[in-house]
């Protein structure tokens, strides 16, 4: 079955209207404390990979809940009015992600290209994430 617009097209049309930075740029980005770096990425890939040290850890499927002021999900960190840098693994799910935050009107948002891959390939730091422990039975 083809899809009306694939995710391609969907990325394509997100590239267009977003701010994408170089992924030194972020790096260099980092420790300002006017930026706060958002981590898409499901808990195992964080527990697996690690993260950008003092990321926000916003899953793709809450992000729109989170932001949101009218949402019983709201994250007050979202009405901060700090800059927001987004990323995933590989800055596919971070762009699309963008691009919804700013049309519900998130004006500093951003993402970087690459993801967290080239991230670390940009030798930006990373912070070990721990799994957490499992509930007690009971």
């Amino acid at each position: 079955m083809a899809m009306k617009k694939g995710y391609k097209a969907l990325l394509d049309e997100a590239m267009g209207q977003i701010e994408t930075l170089p992924v030194a740029e972020a790096v260099k980005l980092h420790g300002d404390p006017d930026v706060v770096f958002v981590d898409l990425r499901d808990p195992r890939e964080l527990e697996r990979e690690g993260l950008v040290p003092g990321a926000f850890h916003a899953p793709r499927g809450m992000i729109e809940f989170w932001v949101d002021p009218e949402s019983p999900y709201h994250k007050p960190i979202f009405a901060s009015g700090k800059r927001f840098v987004l990323y995933c693994a590989a800055g596919w799910r971070s762009a699309l992600t963008t691009k919804t935050l700013k049309d519900m009107g998130l004006d500093r948002v951003a993402h970087f290209d690459g993801g967290f891959g080239a991230w670390k390939a940009a030798g930006g730091p990373v912070e070990e994430k721990a799994p957490k422990p499992p509930k007690a039975a009971g």
